[in-house]
């Protein structure tokens, strides 16, 4: 199967910024600097540092496909760098929000 595109993980981050799907939180390593997310059946750990989105580490998508961060960069750029100001705040509030009890 054909790694996954830094577009079509951008895509799941722009819909869960817009809230046409839905991000949940799976799990948190603040002491890594990551998190995992599911985005309806779209697995990605992204890294983080605070409350700030720094890139996508990995994803999985529903089909088994998988892409990563070392093959994104190396062909042309992290899916988070696609996001706009806007969207990334949107996403970076999400994982805000799921932070509190």
């Amino acid at each position: 199967m054909p790694p996954l595109t830094n577009r079509e993980v951008y895509q799941q981050l722009r819909d869960a910024a817009l809230e046409v799907r839905r991000l949940i939180l799976l799990a948190e390593q603040p002491e890594s600097g990551q998190v995992h997310v599911d985005i309806e059946g779209w697995r990605l750990s992204l890294g983080v540092d605070g409350n700030r989105l720094l890139h996508c580490q990995r994803c999985q998508s529903p089909d088994g496909r998988e892409g990563e961060l070392g093959h994104w960069q190396r062909y042309g750029t992290d899916p988070v760098s696609l996001l706009s100001t806007w969207e990334l705040a949107q996403i970076e509030r999400l994982l805000c929000l799921r932070h509190q009890p």
